[in-house]
């Protein structure tokens, strides 16, 4: 291994000791020797690479942002793009993550800034891929905006993933189930047997 390939390999493996250690710990309990143990690197390493600990933070979210925006934009141009919009938004690692940033944002300006930066972008695109499909299926738009839509859909991804955290998953199925049926609706309205559920209420699309 090339002295740069080995420099990378350890940078990244500083990052996925970090996300790791903030998924499992919350990011109150990381340190430059935790990251570092879980690394297999030496602690100094850390500075090294990043500086400070709001750095290596940045690093760490800056690299996950740009992952989940491309593969929004993956999904925004998939063959199915509101499923796969909404399978993006609610995946609950990312949402997991996020939220740990969020909590790191009340007392870091530069995490704040870069997560309202990237917010902003990622509810664009969401936005976007909302003002399409009203387009092609003819929804009325002063009925179901697609910014409201967009809010609705990052906050049930939120609860989806809180919930998850505390184990109250109960009514999670049913409850993925009507925005199943409900995005059916927008992405393929003439399917036979659609029963829009979320429409007139007659229907639970989690009963057999």
């Amino acid at each position: 291994m090339t002295a740069p390939q080995k420099s990378a390999t350890t940078r990244s493996a500083l990052l996925d000791a970090t996300a790791q250690l903030m998924l499992e710990q919350g990011y109150a309990a990381v340190s430059t020797r935790k990251v570092a143990a879980r690394a297999g690197a030496n602690p100094a390493l850390v500075y090294y690479y990043f500086g400070t600990m709001d750095e290596l933070f940045l690093a760490v979210f800056r690299r996950g942002a740009e992952a989940n925006l491309e593969r929004l934009r993956r999904a925004a141009a998939s063959e199915q793009p509101l499923h796969a919009v909404w399978e993006v938004s609610s995946e609950p690692l990312n949402t997991a993550l996020t939220m740990e940033f969020m909590a790191l944002a009340n007392h870091r300006e530069a995490i704040r800034a870069e997560l309202s930066s990237y917010t902003a972008r990622f509810r664009q695109i969401q936005t976007e891929t909302l003002e399409r499909a009203l387009t092609a299926n003819s929804v009325d738009r002063d009925t179901c905006p697609p910014t409201l839509m967009t809010m609705v859909m990052g906050g049930l991804a939120h609860i989806l993933a809180m919930d998850g955290a505390l184990g109250l998953t109960a009514d999670h199925a049913q409850v993925r189930a009507h925005i199943d049926a409900f995005l059916q609706r927008w992405e393929n309205p003439q399917a036979p047997g659609d029963g829009s559920p979320l429409a007139d209420g007659t229907a639970d699309p989690a009963s057999p």
